[in-house]
């Protein structure tokens, strides 16, 4: 494993220029070093991984961002269903506001659920010298982030914010992520080695992981302080998706009415946030969000299973070993 300086490591070039503030350059000369999927590094901090850029939002987020307790705030591992989980979460906290849901002036229509429900990390602390102000934001602030448990700001976990944690099958994690890397990389870098992304990620090396420590992270706090941390699983959304978001609503302290119900609230918002409506949306078929990602690159399947497609036979036996590892032994299972 190489640390930042070493003779025959790979220094990225935005590490010789102004974008990184002094703590976090100084930081990261000590920290492990793994090559990134897309175009940056892995710097193992706190026992995750996270690329250098990223590094910086999240110090940035961890010293500044205040939560209040009215905050929301969506939690995965990336390529989990953080779209959906967006789309879903802000169509039904803003129901009320925007009652006709098949009006073309709904925020989803025109807008990427990216934009809609900003993650802290890599939107509102992303750069260095800028610190936002939220204050201007009418209750309940509705955020994401990929950030652990463990690493969260302080204000997070001592307030009585809402937490929505969605985890998914890691071999679906893994395909759907290397799709997704293949996706945004440079061209000139070519694809990435199957083999080689597969043994990374079974060592915990991707990002925001080990993918088994991150999923413990919420599912323990789940357990201890349910009312403050729901945990959802993908696969089980899909499956029953109106049941699941009747009880995203009800965490969330905004049930739906039965009259809500009975005029297909519901099944309205179920059908706005759906992959093939959102997919085939002009507004997530061009542009890109503010961190460089072209909006298109969100949308690829959406479906159950795709890592079975992926993956040989050997693959999918050696990532279940390492699931009863790491996770079966604490009681957890997919």
């Amino acid at each position: 494993m190489a640390k930042l300086g070493d003779e025959n490591s790979l220094v990225p070039k935005y590490l010789q220029e102004d974008e990184l503030g002094k703590e976090c350059k100084e930081l990261i000369q000590t920290l492990p070093l793994e090559k990134g999927w897309i175009s940056t590094h892995f710097h193992q901090y706190q026992g995750f991984w996270i690329g250098t850029r990223i590094l910086q939002g999240v110090l940035s987020c961890q010293k500044h961002f205040q939560a209040l307790n009215t905050d929301i705030l969506l939690v995965t591992t990336p390529k989990s269903g953080t779209t959906w989980l967006k789309a879903l979460t802000f169509a039904l906290i803003n129901r009320k506001k925007y009652q006709n849901i098949h009006n073309f002036n709904h925020p989803l229509l025109t807008s990427n659920p990216h934009v809609l429900v900003p993650f802290l990390e890599v939107d509102l602390y992303y750069d260095k010298d800028y610190v936002p102000n939220l204050n201007s934001l009418s209750p309940p602030r509705l955020f994401a982030t990929h950030i652990p448990y463990e690493l969260l700001p302080k204000s997070v976990k001592e307030s009585s914010c809402k937490v929505v944690y969605l985890c998914r099958d890691p071999k679906d994690t893994f395909a759907s992520l290397w799709h997704f890397s293949n996706k945004v990389r440079s061209q000139s870098s070519g694809t990435l080695p199957l083999e080689e992304s597969f043994h990374n990620f079974t060592r915990g090396v991707t990002l925001f992981g080990p993918f088994w420590e991150h999923v413990l992270g919420y599912w323990k706090e789940s357990l201890e302080r349910s009312n403050k941390v729901m945990f959802l699983r993908f696969e089980e959304m899909k499956m029953k998706p109106d049941f699941h978001l009747k009880k995203l609503a009800e965490f969330l302290e905004c049930p739906f009415t039965k009259d809500e119900e009975s005029k297909g609230v519901v099944d309205d918002i179920l059908n706005l946030c759906s992959f093939e409506k959102l997919s085939n949306l002009e507004v997530n078929k061009t542009g890109k969000v503010s961190f460089g990602v072209e909006n298109k690159a969100f949308f690829r399947r959406g479906q159950v299973g795709d890592g079975e497609k992926l993956l040989t036979t050997e693959m999918i036996e050696q990532l279940n070993t390492v699931i009863e590892e790491k996770l079966v032994k604490h009681g957890f299972n997919f």
